[in-house]
């Protein structure tokens, strides 16, 4: 991607125009009444569109829902120029925007299908591979309320998008360890379920969070700031540690970037001998 970036700078400049426009356009069509969702890479859908979004969309309360798919290191081999890894901490920053950041197909579709009933802006954040479906398909999606996978005393896991499925994997095998762990699906970032986060941690006394993201900005540092007001508690961060991503596939990155359910195992064994 960088070589065709290079190779034609003109058209790289267009494609740039092209979702400028598409704000644009869907933040009109709000005035009509109508709900626009506008589609493209996570990367060109925030952090290329940033200043419209805020203009047009957020500080207008304009009803718009700006989906934005192949978000993460999971977007793989096109490398670091479409890997975003930032995007959840620019939209949450946005005042009045909700951001929604499912796990697999069918919660997708329930996301989407619930967000069209939301009165406001709205991020809706998916990625670009194949990933395990495990949600049911008639679970109802309830914006800014988490969802209970497991029942555990000994940590909490919270995690978003794909790393939930990698947690439950991990929950899986330290169970049979005989840790015994609470995994909670928040699939809303804005706005967080903070009830079901400081009901879990009174329990179990320690907490890891989850994401394909940066660590800075992201689902951790929101659970971060919900603890230190309320339950100060012993947290470890599975995420980007402040970097860029690279070529390869999904797989690769998710080991290489700590990204998978072997360090969430890792952040859990570190968080319980904090406790």
């Amino acid at each position: 991607m960088d070589q065709f970036i290079k190779e034609n700078p003109e058209r790289f400049f267009q494609i740039g125009i092209a979702e400028a426009n598409m704000i644009g356009i869907a933040a009109g069509l709000t005035v009509g009444g109508k709900i626009p969702f506008t589609g493209t890479f996570a990367n060109f859908s925030t952090g290329r569109v940033y200043d419209q979004i805020r203009q047009s969309v957020a500080y207008s309360g304009k009803n718009v829902k700006v989906c934005a798919s192949h978000a993460g290191v999971t977007l793989g081999e096109d490398g670091a120029t479409h890997q975003i890894l930032e995007d959840i901490g620019l939209m949450k920053m946005l005042p009045g925007m909700t951001v929604i950041n499912p796990c697999d197909y069918n919660q997708t579709k329930a996301a989407t299908i619930a967000i069209a009933d939301l009165d406001g802006p709205v991020y809706l954040r998916f990625g670009r591979p194949k990933v395990p479906v495990f949600m049911p398909t008639d679970e109802e999606f309830v914006i800014g309320k988490g969802i209970q996978l497991t029942e555990g005393t000994d940590v909490t896991i919270v995690a978003t998008g794909h790393l939930v499925w990698e947690s439950l994997q991990a929950a899986e095998k330290l169970e049979a360890e005989g840790i015994s762990v609470d995994v909670i699906n928040i699939h809303t970032i804005k706005p967080l379920d903070e009830e079901i986060i400081l009901k879990s941690v009174a329990k179990t006394g320690c907490i890891v969070t989850a994401e394909e993201h940066n660590k800075l900005g992201g689902l951790g540092e929101s659970v971060a700031r919900t603890l230190a007001l309320n339950a100060p508690t012993p947290q470890e961060f599975v995420a980007t540690n402040d970097t860029f991503g690279e070529s390869g596939t999904p797989e690769q990155l998710m080991a290489k970037y700590g990204l998978d359910a072997n360090a969430v195992i890792k952040a859990v064994k570190k968080v319980i001998s904090r406790k």
